[in-house]
């Protein structure tokens, strides 16, 4: 998995291998059904290769402050190069999908395979050719698209798909390409435009990181970081997704395959403080004003389509699986649960917006007061907490939480962003929490707050609660040691006790204890473990993962995963701002 770069347009994201193959591509939208899915299906799966005929090594990385990336072929005979987009325009993302991959002769003379196979979409697709026009115009349900090349290549299509050879000499320039479109009329542009659009691309992504004023250490995996959450901002509606793809399993050979192709509160909130961390405020307000309007229309879920919409329950299609490892599968659980770290999440933003100098309207006002009253009334129940897990606990972190949105609520009010009129309330409530988990949630014989009370598990997601501002600080300082003695494995953590069997180590987690040791005044510490982390993730070309195999660092879980992203930018911040204090 480490060895795919991503490619995004702002509408959907495609991952290309080392071997020249792009294996995922929803086309038109990231969420929908994929053009190409041999990352889920080695076999049967669809992809749009291309690769020397010959034995090759390969080299590759993005171009410098740009999502498009570029891989040097090499081989006794030559090397080559390929450039890849996902392109846009200088009005920004185009009204199509336009996939483009220019190759160029670097030296010497290199021959050339070609093949692309459409997915039939877990076998309820059948796709087909049609000749309008000059044009043989490929199908997939309702998907309509073209497969455009430069005059000198020479290609055959039949309905299993499209495959050819080329050569390409020192000097020489030639590209390959597909244009596609979800039930409209589809532009037919010519190669000469699709060719100058990867540069256009290249120059659009430039322009969007000259708004990021970082500039301390680690920035171009910073700049790497931020780029890859600008892949999860779904334009057309302004959501953002957890991650591109679904199904890539925590552990290999294990079940806990799940579908991120949706917009959580919590992933959301988080990039949208990440995104006012990096400067880029017109990104930030646009999640903010979708993510505040989905609470309006659908009541505080856990999580909702790009489209905004609630989200399906959970199917499984017959695909083999990444690395075999089933089910493969669209929707999510969590539609279904309720999780109090909503009320934390969209309050943590919410003041993470204002104290950039921004304001609140007074009907986005009126709603956070209602989900302030709301979490001032349920946080004595139970819930799903930030895990997911299936059985409902009094967790401490999902507590936290709620002190953490009534918290922030009463700071709101206090500098005129809400209505005072529950604020006393809600002050009293916070405090009623506090109280809460520091009668509940310490263990003595840990030495640190538990999972939930009654147990003496641990729970990697407690680092969040120094960032929170949570107050109990020692008890914190003392949580942080617990963990790394409990949940470590090298510079990695899990997620909770005991899942060390099921599933791989959470890059997230690891950031937010990095990030905790920087606010609880451990600036050094905080250094080494991000030094640590980044030297470990130092493969591929820095497209991070869920999460991570302790053993042989290999990559697990979905991809790009904007959480981890998000959690290292936050983490960077944050120690940069305290080291200048």
């Amino acid at each position: 998995m480490e060895d795919y770069g991503a490619l995004g347009d702002g509408r959907s994201v495609a991952l290309s291998g080392t071997d020249g193959s792009i294996d995922w591509w929803g086309v038109p939208n990231l969420d929908s059904p994929p053009l190409f899915d041999r990352l889920l299906d080695a076999n049967k799966g669809g992809y749009f290769s291309i690769q020397p005929t010959d034995p090759f090594s390969v080299e590759r990385h993005y171009l410098k402050d740009s999502n498009v990336l570029v891989t040097f072929f090499h081989t006794q005979s030559g090397s080559a190069k390929l450039t890849e987009s996902l392109n846009s325009s200088y009005a920004g993302r185009l009204p199509w999908s336009e996939l483009a991959r220019r190759v160029e002769g670097i030296s010497g003379e290199i021959s050339f395979r070609f093949s692309v196979f459409f997915s039939t979409r877990d076998d309820t697709a059948s796709p087909y050719f049609s000749k309008i026009g000059d044009f043989p115009v490929f199908h997939i349900k309702d998907v309509l698209g073209l497969f455009l090349h430069s005059e000198s290549i020479n290609s055959e299509s039949s309905d299993e798909g499209i495959s050819g050879h080329f050569m390409i000499s020192e000097g020489e320039r030639k590209l390959l390409a597909i244009v596609a479109g979800q039930s409209e009329p589809l532009v037919v542009p010519t190669i000469a435009d699709i060719d100058g659009r990867i540069d256009i691309s290249h120059h659009a992504w430039q322009e969007w990181v000259k708004i990021i004023s970082y500039d301390g250490i680690y920035r171009n995996a910073f700049v790497r970081s931020a780029l890859s959450l600008k892949f999860l901002l779904f334009s057309p509606s302004g959501a953002i997704a957890a991650a591109a793809t679904t199904s890539l399993p925590e552990k290999i050979g294990n079940n806990k395959n799940y579908d991120y192709r949706y917009a959580w509160v919590r992933d959301a909130g988080y990039t949208i403080n990440a995104f006012l961390a990096i400067n880029a405020q017109a990104d930030a307000k646009a999640a903010f004003t979708w993510l505040l309007e989905r609470l309006q229309q659908h009541g505080s879920h856990v999580c909702y389509t790009l489209a905004g919409d609630l989200v399906d329950e959970v199917y499984e299609t017959n695909l083999a699986g990444y690395r075999n490892s089933r089910p493969v599968v669209t929707g999510n659980l969590a539609a279904s649960q309720h999780q109090h770290g909503i009320y934390g999440d969209i309050f943590g933003t919410a003041w993470c917006f204002v104290s950039k100098g921004n304001i609140l309207d007074p009907c986005s006002a009126e709603l956070l007061s209602h989900l302030a009253d709301e979490c001032a009334d349920n946080w004595r129940q139970k819930d799903a907490g930030i895990w997911e897990l299936p059985k409902n606990h009094h967790y401490t972190s999902s507590k936290i939480s709620c002190w953490q949105a009534l918290a922030r609520a009463v700071e709101l009010a206090d500098c005129g962003q809400l209505p005072t009129t529950c604020r006393e309330r809600w002050g009293r409530e916070r405090d009623r929490i506090e109280q809460w988990i520091e009668e509940n949630c310490w263990s003595d014989q840990q030495q640190a707050y538990v999972m939930y009370p009654g147990c003496e598990k641990l729970d990697a997601s407690l680092a969040l609660a120094v960032q929170f501002r949570y107050p109990a600080t020692e008890r914190l300082s003392l949580t942080m040691e617990a963990l790394d003695r409990e949940l470590g494995a090298g510079p990695f953590h899990y997620r909770y006790s005991e899942v060390d069997k099921e599933e791989g180590c959470f890059l997230a987690c690891s950031f937010w204890i990095a990030e905790a040791k920087a606010h609880l005044g451990q600036n050094d510490d905080a250094a080494r473990r991000l030094d640590n982390l980044v030297k470990a993730l130092d493969r591929g070309v820095g497209i991070w993962s869920e999460m991570v195999d302790p053993k042989d660092l290999s990559w697990l879980g979905n991809i790009p995963q904007g959480l981890t992203h998000l959690a290292f930018i936050t983490a960077l911040e944050t120690l940069s701002e305290k080291s200048q204090a």
